[in-house]
């Protein structure tokens, strides 16, 4: 009878469902990243001012990815704001950055039949100026980052959560480093939440802050920021706008022109 024991324990164990081993979402990622190919995102973002809440834009787009991860190029329509419908198209994020706007206010200073404006930036693609203030600051798509975020963050099933704070985001992150949020207060914490797929690979980002510095009307106020990420590793196609319905230069008022917007 033993011996039929220790042949049935054997024979469950042998038929039980071996525990997959957690994917690596870096190596993940970085199975993903080539020239060409990209990521597609949905965001929500929040602004949460004491106890009234307001959403404030939502965003949809494409991230075309850089040789080594992050962002080369993008292509985002925002809703939601004061002055309308906007469509940001931008390239070069790491250097010799260029940008082309459409919609919003913008599109109440342009003359001529003219529907976009370009900016050539001189340095880096200035994304917050082109998304705004309230966009996603964690960016999935950069290798550096995501092992940062993974390493001091709680794994949980498929999803982590954690905090850090802008000083320690600004070593990890391009993307950060060159928002206008690094002056917002090194020591301004933001919460996290990466919601991971089976293959590893991020489809949701979560993050909510509180400025400690930078804009005035912005102090004691909450950003939340919920963005979807879908079709990891496909072929993007981001160009620039006809040349025919572009132009350098605003009109501010009717009055104002060859008005150039600060890089």
């Amino acid at each position: 009878m033993i011996a039929g024991l220790v042949a049935c324990a054997a024979l469950l164990a042998a038929a039980a469902p071996t525990q997959a081993a957690p994917k690596d979402p870096v190596r993940a990622l970085k199975a993903v990243l080539a020239p060409g190919h990209g990521v597609h995102f949905t965001e929500t973002a929040t602004l949460l001012d004491g106890i009234d809440t307001r959403q404030e834009r939502q965003r949809t787009g494409v991230f075309k990815f850089g040789e080594k991860g992050g962002v080369k190029s993008l292509d985002v329509t925002t809703t939601g704001g004061e002055h309308g419908r906007e469509r940001a198209i931008g390239f070069n994020h790491v250097i010799g950055g260029t940008s082309y706007q459409s919609g919003d206010l913008i599109g109440k200073w342009l003359r001529n039949g003219k529907t976009w404006w370009k900016d050539a930036h001189q340095l880096y693609l200035h994304h917050t100026a082109l998304l705004g203030n309230d966009e996603q600051l964690i960016n999935p798509t950069e290798p550096a980052t995501l092992a940062v975020l993974l390493k001091d963050g709680q794994r949980s099933g498929n999803t982590v959560t954690g905090t850090i704070t802008f000083k320690e985001l600004t070593k990890a992150s391009l993307w950060f480093d060159h928002s206008s949020h690094r002056s917002w207060g090194d020591d301004t914490k933001l919460s996290y939440t990466l919601t991971l797929t089976s293959a590893g690979l991020i489809s949701r980002v979560q993050s909510m802050y509180t400025p400690t510095d930078g804009l005035e009307e912005l102090a004691g106020k909450t950003f939340h920021v919920d963005t979807h990420y879908s079709r990891w590793g496909g072929k993007v196609s981001i160009k620039a706008p006809d040349p025919r319905k572009t132009t350098t230069e605003l009109c501010i008022n009717g009055k104002l022109c060859k008005w150039r917007l600060p890089s």
